[in-house]
């Protein structure tokens, strides 16, 4: 296999040795790369971290075991690892204003696992988001360890408003006492009410937990209201908005601090992934920045402005627009289900996902609407002026293609984003000088 290779910086010193051992591993991490440099990058869930995090995930502390925690380890060696994990947490709790920080988590499924290993015991009940209204898998859906190991009632949004409904996450919380309530998921716009989440969390005894794994970035970038200071326990991912490495995190009380910990470990997982937690040291440094803030910022009105253009274009915001960095919408006006949306605009190079809209009537694998996110073109340098051509982009591809890339209209498609990425380029090759 002929291996072809652009002259930039983000491979790591390393990636001569790579492709002088396995070509073919080379080409095929040259050929990711051109793929999220060649396609409207639109999955809510991703975004591009910097060169920076991406060389430290590369690092020598790949190498290190480190069960245990800082000061505290099962295996010799680790004065520099705690260093790094040491850094991390210091840097979380100060991000977030946050009393304590566990940074070990594998990623977010692992950290929600945690968090109900310190709080619950199997078969107790916990209360959190239905996942055809937004939740998700970890919340207590049955092919989930959550749904298996836990007595899960779900709330859902109003039919009127498409908003949560908190009357009646009252009543049901009321009715069946739960160990847990959890507020968030994979597929909520509008800003959660974290203060009356509280309330009833404190009326029922339960412990309030927010799965912040969307949103946390733009917490992080000062954009839209904290749940820390609401929340027994906050839980996240590190990946979407916040723009760094895969994984997870959990933020918590001082009180539950020691439960948290010996919930990630021993309990959950054994040694923690080094050269992730030091990634996760560099992304926390990145969002206490002004340019972070900016950032934070510039995903909001990029998200609104798409949600509002496609609503122009009959592609229907649920709720009626967003107030995060995703927005969710409804494909039956226009006639089309989710699924073959996905398809048509993955041919035309367009990257979003199906997704299900509250009491859609179509199955999961088939769904009725769209997820669209901001975070990935925000990061590139797309502004509102895109957004509206993006959106026409988008409805394009969702009527007048049919899933080939051979089709003339996508063709078309791909040349007008091909000119649009040529403007605000993923990771652009370094200039010379």
């Amino acid at each position: 296999m002929t291996t072809r290779v652009t002259p930039d910086s983000y491979y790591g010193p390393s990636f001569g040795a790579l492709l002088e051992q396995d070509p073919q591993v080379a080409e095929l991490l040259v050929s990711e790369l051109d793929r999220q440099r060649a396609g409207i990058q639109l999955i809510a869930s991703e975004n591009q971290t910097s060169p920076a995090v991406l060389a430290a995930l590369g690092s020598t502390l790949s190498n290190k075991y480190a069960e245990g925690y800082p000061d505290a380890r099962y295996y010799g060696g680790c004065s520099e690892v705690d260093k790094v994990e040491k850094l991390a947490i210091e840097r979380a709790k100060e991000l977030f204003g946050a009393d304590h920080a566990n940074v070990q988590a594998h990623s977010g499924a692992s950290a929600n696992q945690a968090v109900y290993g310190a709080f619950a015991s199997p078969g107790d009940t916990i209360l959190a988001m239905s996942l055809d209204h937004g939740g998700h898998l970890t919340h207590g859906f049955k092919v989930s360890f959550s749904g298996k190991w836990f007595d899960a009632v779900h709330y859902g949004v109003a039919a009127d408003t498409e908003h949560i409904d908190y009357d009646q996450v009252e009543a049901l919380a009321k009715e069946h006492r739960p160990k847990i309530i959890l507020a968030g998921g994979s597929a909520i716009p509008r800003l959660i009410d974290f203060a009356r989440f509280r309330a009833i969390a404190d009326e029922v005894g339960a412990i309030f937990w927010v799965d912040a794994a969307h949103f946390i970035g733009l917490v992080a970038g000062q954009a839209i209201p904290s749940p820390v200071p609401h929340a027994d326990v906050v839980s996240f991912t590190t990946h979407k908005v916040l723009r760094g490495p895969r994984g997870g995190a959990i933020v918590c009380r001082e009180e539950h601090a020691k439960k948290i910990d010996r919930a990630v470990f021993p309990m959950m997982q054994g040694g923690p992934l080094m050269h992730g937690v030091a990634a996760k040291a560099v992304n926390f440094a990145e969002c206490m920045t002004p340019d972070y803030q900016d950032y934070a910022q510039r995903v909001l009105t990029n998200a609104s402005a798409l949600a509002g253009a496609l609503d122009e274009r009959g592609i229907r915001p649920v709720t009626g627009g967003t107030d995060t960095h995703l927005s969710l919408h409804d494909l039956r006006g226009v006639g089309v289900t989710g699924v073959d949306a996905e398809a048509r605009c993955d041919a035309a190079g367009i990257v979003l996902n199906k997704n299900a809209i509250p009491f859609d009537p179509e199955k999961p694998n088939v769904a009725s609407g769209i997820r669209v996110g901001s975070p990935s073109v925000t990061t590139q340098g797309m502004g509102p002026e895109q957004m509206s051509v993006v959106a026409d982009l988008i409805h394009r591809a969702v009527t007048e293609t049919d899933g080939s890339p051979d089709h003339p209209v996508a063709r078309q498609i791909r040349e007008a984003a091909g000119e649009l990425l040529t403007a605000y380029p993923a990771y652009p090759e370094p200039t010379a000088g």
